[in-house]
């Protein structure tokens, strides 16, 4: 399995109602080198129904400035959606939410 496939395995398993961070899956995957490996393969994402890459945020819980598959919003609006909850200053509230890698 390379690498992307690696990380595509890892963000499938990432439930509703969670999230990741890239670094999180990076390690998760194999190597904890991998988290701006981890975007890339995000955004050649190539089956976003399957692999939930908008699941996917950075260290501080923020969303992608440049998210793949419609803008900025359109991640927030999926978590949302998925019933993440989402601070005040707009970032991911990861101390409720993140995925602890177990199913």
């Amino acid at each position: 399995m390379n690498s992307y496939e690696r990380i595509y395995w890892v963000v499938r398993r990432i439930p509703r109602g969670k999230v990741a961070t890239y670094g999180q899956v990076a390690r998760l995957a194999g190597n904890p080198r991998w988290a701006r490996v981890v975007g890339y393969a995000l955004h050649v994402n190539p089956d976003p129904e399957y692999i939930p890459c908008y699941r996917v945020v950075d260290r501080m819980g923020h969303t992608s400035k440049a998210f793949a598959f419609g803008g900025e919003d359109v991640q927030r609006k999926l978590l949302e959606a998925d019933g993440v909850p989402f601070l005040p200053d707009g970032r991911v509230d990861l101390s409720v939410c993140q995925w602890d890698g177990i199913e």
